[in-house]
């Protein structure tokens, strides 16, 4: 059942968590809906807006007056806004800035400006900045006069007089130096920041090596623009994550989450690599054809290739998930193929020996169990079986391991080396090798 107002207070409601009330509201009727939201306070209005879906954030700007969406997009955080206009139409983002106070539409067309992409986009120009050569009481005066609006507190940022960044201090080292210190005499010299150009996957990969909660950006020639967050780092990993293994599973990433992409997106993002992968597949039937004659005189050749095709695939995906994994955390790099490569063909080996030991076990206990009869040649078939997956299974997972590889040479993302794209080209090359090895092990015998 669908709640409705009457199942919760609005005043209970507005005690609760941003992302819990955003919850409670989505789930309400398009009226209620509506009416909730402008029952809550104005800053929260701000906080729980960034916690709904995009179709839902877009409806509800279209429904609230001018002064009331003004007024939720001035509280809201100046990265949070950026994101949320970044998938808004032109139109509705053009309309919603021109709402905003002169400040605060001169950050966000400010913020929009920057590369799509870039490390700027998600920055908040809110944050604790002192001069090196003030004293700490002038710093502390400073930071309560204008701490209140500052995105976190976990660090003050030094500037020269030309505001060039020059050192970040944490706020405990500040509280507990004397009131007559300099800022310069607290400084150790270290600090690491960011710059405005730097791509997103650059940032989280800093963020990573530092173990920052906070991060100071900064221009090209060093002044202090702003601050990237744990939190908004935190969503673009996620980003990161859900499109990384969008591609593994064979379909363009989605730029929208699965509920808010609309059906023929779906379809369409999907339809494209399924089709690749059916023309792939349809080389599998050629490959059949090319052993059209030895299949007619061995039927029972058929019966393992569902088995032999699936076992190459499969150790393909295998292997490709975990160097696609290893190289989105930089664990490899282009120069370590060979490294992977001597990895993989062993693991290969002994995977395709444990399997086509199991595929030979098979055959000859179902042969003395009477499960079926595969005729006087039932030995040369469990080799035949048994060595096809050692062959296949080395070469699916040596596929798998270095196509990342190849993409990553050619600049190419190493997630679209998917597992449906892998085990396709597995499928098509296994039935070579399978027949291959059939035609010289039953030569004489079945064909």
């Amino acid at each position: 059942m669908r709640p409705n107002l009457a199942d919760a207070d609005i005043n209970d409601l507005s005690h609760q968590h941003p992302s819990d009330i955003a919850e409670h509201i989505g789930g309400l009727n398009e009226q209620e809906r509506t009416l909730a939201f402008l029952l809550l306070p104005g800053e929260q209005k701000s906080a729980v807006f960034t916690y709904f879906p995009y179709a839902l954030q877009e409806d509800l700007l279209k429904q609230l007056a001018s002064a009331d969406t003004a007024e939720m997009l001035e509280n809201m955080a100046p990265d949070d806004r950026t994101e949320i206009f970044e998938n808004f139409p032109d139109l509705l983002i053009k309309e919603s800035i021109n709402l905003l106070s002169p400040e605060e539409k001169r950050i966000a067309l400010n913020l929009l400006g920057y590369p799509e992409k870039s490390i700027a986009r998600i920055m908040t120009p809110y944050y604790l900045q002192v001069k090196k050569g003030w004293t700490v009481r002038q710093a502390l005066d400073h930071i309560k006069k204008y701490g209140k609006k500052a995105e976190t507190m976990n660090h003050v940022y030094v500037v020269d007089k030309n505001n060039k960044l020059v050192d970040d201090i944490r706020i405990g080292r500040l509280l507990m130096a004397e009131d007559d210190q300099t800022i310069e005499s607290l400084r150790d010299y270290q600090f690491v920041s960011l710059v405005t150009t730097m791509s997103r996957e650059e940032a989280i990969e800093k963020f990573d090596k530092y173990d920052r909660s906070v991060m100071p950006v900064v221009s090209e020639s060093g002044v202090l623009v702003g601050i990237v967050t744990h939190d908004d780092i935190f969503d673009e990993v996620e980003r990161r994550d859900t499109e990384d293994i969008q591609k593994l599973g064979g379909l363009e990433a989605l730029a929208l989450s699965y509920t808010d992409t609309p059906l023929f997106t779906l379809v369409r993002k999907r339809a494209s690599v399924l089709t690749i992968l059916f023309l792939g597949e349809m080389l599998t039937a050629s490959a059949m054809a090319l052993f059209e004659e030895e299949l007619a005189q061995a039927v029972v050749l058929a019966l393992f290739i569902p088995l032999i095709i699936s076992s190459g695939g499969n150790s393909g995906s295998q292997a490709a998930t975990l160097v696609v994994r290893a190289m989105a955390i930089k664990e490899l790099d282009l120069k370590d193929w060979w490294y992977v490569m001597r990895k993989e063909v062993l693991s290969g080996l002994m995977l395709g020996c444990l399997l086509g030991a199991i595929g030979f076990l098979r055959i000859m206990v179902w042969q003395q169990a009477g499960f079926y009869n595969y005729g006087d040649h039932t030995v040369l078939i469990g080799l035949t079986v048994g060595l096809s997956l050692v062959g296949i299974v080395l070469w699916g997972t040596l596929s798998g391991s270095m196509t990342p590889f190849l993409l990553q040479r050619f600049r190419l993302d190493p997630a679209t080396s998917s597992a449906p794209f892998v085990a396709t080209l597995v499928d098509v090359t296994g039935l070579v090798i399978y027949f291959t090895i059939a035609a010289s092990i039953l030569k004489g015998t079945l064909l």
